[in-house]
């Protein structure tokens, strides 16, 4: 019991420092490259991203530590080489979504207006908001292509629609991220992630056919891995 209570504290610990840090270096990263802060975007963008991800952490902390513990394996890298060459360009992608529009903010390259920056901000809660219903869905969510002990198939749900609503919901947000901070420059950012996340999508599937039973008759009753009627 006591090994127990140790484990959640360590769980809950590493969580809290997680989401704080990870917090604080978007701000740095969204106003250092801007020079300013008179950059209302940004504040727009990093208040609901930050308000998105500790409503998230706070709620899974509270019903399913088991689904924290997979999720603080960012940072941990893949086993097969290919996966850690998807998940190194995800990551860097990511940081430069946050860094072209910031920097683009400096030089003011970009003229968005202010209606399509809300409606990019109302894109990326909508993302949020996909990936909470997966992690509420599916609580061996993990940021490493793996399969846990007594995993089942889950096909409820985001589930239902497509094979891969995390992902569906994170290109949603990654997508309109740029618009939301006013950038017309920093989409290019997002062109690698669209061949990147594709190739992991086909590893996944690959592993999980081999590794999780009943997966396989799961991707014959749903058809579309990412985007209904798409792909």
């Amino acid at each position: 019991m006591n090994q127990m209570l140790r484990n959640t504290d360590a769980i809950k610990k590493k969580a809290f420092l997680g989401l704080t840090a990870l917090i604080a270096l978007l701000w740095l990263a969204l106003f250092l490259p801007a020079g300013t802060l008179n950059f209302w975007q940004a504040w727009v963008f990093w208040l609901l991203f930050a308000g998105c991800i500790s409503f998230i952490s706070y709620y899974f902390l509270r019903k399913d530590l088991t689904l924290i513990a997979s999720r603080l394996k960012i940072g941990t890298s893949e086993t097969d080489k290919n996966q850690k060459v998807t998940q190194a360009i995800i990551s860097v992608s990511f940081i430069l979504l946050i860094f072209i529009p910031a920097v683009d903010r400096r030089f003011q390259w970009s003229n968005v207006p202010f209606y399509l920056s809300f409606s990019g901000d109302i894109f990326v809660v909508f993302g949020f908001l996909v990936i909470f219903l997966v992690f509420n869905e599916n609580r061996y969510t993990s940021v490493l292509i793996e399969v846990e002990s007594k995993q089942k198939v889950i096909s409820s749900g985001p589930y239902s629609r497509v094979r891969h609503p995390m992902y569906s919901g994170a290109l949603l947000m990654l997508f309109f991220i740029p618009l939301a901070l006013g950038s017309i420059w920093g989409l290019l950012a997002f062109l690698p992630i669209i061949s990147a996340i594709p190739l992991r999508i086909l590893a996944e599937e690959k592993f999980l056919q081999q590794n999780l039973d009943g997966y396989l008759d799961y991707c014959k009753k749903v058809r579309y891995r990412l985007i209904p009627l798409v792909w």
